[in-house]
């Protein structure tokens, strides 16, 4: 079976999952916790290299302040939890988004793990986090305007090849699949510009319930695919 190099998940569904058991949200997302815990191992398993986790937007800001707080403090638990894990199995840690917009000391401990990680090449995992892809965009082409403007590159020069080298996956491929839990039909400003030519995968599952059954399950759709690119 051909095996993604690059998978990325949209994580949809821990407050449907809470609400259908007259749960608190926070309990979804504390059991969302588990699932990416379980499919980060399976990722390394079965050779995946990158692995981009969709964990919090933009938007997701205007929750709830509680809601919020309880949603960093399951990620810094997972970062003190799972050193052992990211070690043991040479899991380089990647933050993507917005940095500034993240309270200093969970920063702090997400920037010493990312640099703790740094020359693992198992599995990069990539968590998207205070991010959006129209962000990430125009984040993207304000450097490279300013790169023209103090002569370090020519307007001619710039090419899809260099524009993808100031977005936030610099130097990784493209995902092959794109995975969106609980059913939703959209790709919610996520990773607009690569993944042009993505394959995607929807499943009902909401992401508490997905696993390494699930995970198969959307590798061999993908197996399924005819990848063209455009080309016939």
């Amino acid at each position: 079976m051909n095996i993604p190099k690059h998978i990325a998940i949209i994580m949809d569904g821990n407050g449907r999952w809470a609400k259908a058991r007259g749960l608190p949200r926070v309990m979804g997302h504390a059991q969302g916790v588990e699932a990416v815990k379980k499919i980060v191992k399976s990722c390394v398993k079965i050779g995946v290299k990158h692995l981009t986790l969709y964990a919090f937007s933009n938007e997701n800001w205007s929750r709830p302040d509680h809601e919020v707080k309880a949603l960093f403090k399951l990620l810094e638990d997972f970062i003190d939890k799972e050193f052992k894990l990211f070690h043991e199995n040479k899991i380089k840690f990647n933050i993507i988004g917005e940095r500034q917009r993240i309270q200093k000391d969970v920063l702090v401990k997400m920037e010493n793990t990312e640099k703790d990680t740094q020359d693992y090449n198992n599995l990069t995992l990539n968590i998207a986090l205070s991010y959006g892809a129209r962000q990430e965009i125009l984040n993207a082409a304000k450097i490279l305007a300013e790169d023209v403007l103090n002569a370090k590159i020519g307007l001619s020069e710039i090419d899809e090849k260099i524009f993808s080298s100031k977005l936030y996956t610099k130097g990784q491929p493209d995902p092959e699949l794109l995975i969106r839990t609980s059913g939703e039909m959209r790709v919610s400003n996520f990773l607009l510009w690569q993944i042009s030519y993505t394959e995607f995968y929807v499943t009902e599952t909401l992401w508490p319930d997905f696993d390494d059954k699930e995970l198969n399950k959307a590798i061999e759709e993908y197996n399924k695919r005819d990848r063209r690119f455009g080309g016939r």
